[in-house]
């Protein structure tokens, strides 16, 4: 599922981007990082394909700590994005 950026759930898409980023960057799988995490595998797996469209704060910073990467860099919107819709 796409969403426009102007939409409100567009925040999701790239932040599930990010998370299986940060988590292929060291070298886990999703049943590592739901492991990790004390999640379930199909949580992560709904979350990094945009199919579970929300999540607290709590859940990301979770995420971050057990990637151990700072929060805010799982919110960073890809640059490509950004050009194609002016706000």
């Amino acid at each position: 599922m796409n969403f426009d950026r102007k939409n409100e759930n567009y925040v999701y898409t790239f932040i599930g981007k990010n998370i299986r980023y940060y988590r292929k960057k060291k070298g886990w799988t999703q049943e590592k990082l739901a492991l990790e995490a004390n999640y379930s595998k199909q949580f992560i797996s709904n979350i990094e394909n945009n199919v579970h469209q929300t999540f607290s704060l709590g859940t990301l910073w979770r995420l971050a700590l057990v990637l151990e990467v700072d929060m805010y860099k799982l919110c960073i919107e890809p640059k490509e994005t950004k050009t194609k819709v002016n706000l």
